[in-house]
């Protein structure tokens, strides 16, 4: 579904990824987990379309996607959750939703805000209130409903549980997992290791713009240099 290949990118003189390569296929859950400043951001703000590239390729179900914008880009099937969740704290829940579909006027829209209420039933009984008035995980379940009504065939979530309490870090990696229902494909980016590698198929890891490793996420979380560097074991 996804192939990038050779990405570069920079800030200014400063190259911050220094030639990525990673796929993910069809249905699959993958995710790239690596420590506080090593281009996970950066690398999905650049699929996404935010964040320009110096080199390389970006493939999103065969078609070239470099010079793409990046509502072009979620017309095609790409959607972003983005860190620190970023909604519209002056709106109203169900205005955030219906600013996710931005694209629709069908009847579906209605529909997708149904689904997006049976994944997070808190956001029904709050539909009417403003976006800033809700808790940190409130919201993080917010910027992931609102990113699936632009109906993705593939979700990029950047860092979802970043800040959120144990139980609503493990209500989250649930919802992660639900995708495979959803037959939406997952690119997850987080710090917190051993939940997206539980949730996940294959892994990347990332250090200082580059991948250092990779492999199914099974042997990345057995693999002794993973549990010392981000599982503190």
């Amino acid at each position: 579904m996804l192939t990038v290949e050779g990405l570069r990118s920079r800030y200014g003189r400063i190259e911050a990824l220094h030639g990525i390569d990673l796929h993910i296929d069809s249905g699959e859950i993958v995710t790239i987990v690596g420590a506080n400043g090593a281009g996970k951001t950066t690398l999905l703000r650049c699929l996404s379309g935010l964040q320009p590239i110096s080199a390389g390729q970006i493939i999103f179900r065969g078609e070239a996607l470099a010079t793409t914008p990046a509502y072009k880009r979620l017309e095609r099937g790409l959607a972003q959750s983005p860190e620190g969740r970023q909604i519209f704290t002056n709106l109203t829940v169900e205005e955030n939703l219906r600013l996710g579909a931005f694209l629709f006027t069908d009847d579906r829209v209605d529909r997708d805000m149904e689904n997006a209420f049976q994944m997070f039933p808190i956001l029904k009984e709050k539909r009417n209130l403003a976006a800033g008035g809700l808790s940190g995980g409130q919201q993080q379940m917010l910027a992931i409903a609102r990113a699936l009504m632009g109906r993705p065939s593939c979700l990029l979530l950047d860092e979802p549980s970043m800040g959120l309490a144990p139980i609503l870090v493990q209500q989250i990696f649930d919802v992660v997992k639900s995708m495979r229902d959803l037959k939406v494909t997952v690119l997850l980016v987080e710090q917190n290791a051993f939940g997206a590698l539980s949730v996940a198929d294959r892994g990347y890891v990332m250090e200082t713009g580059r991948i250092t490793m990779e492999g199914p996420a099974g042997e990345l979380l057995a693999d002794p240099r993973v549990r010392e560097a981000y599982l503190g074991i």
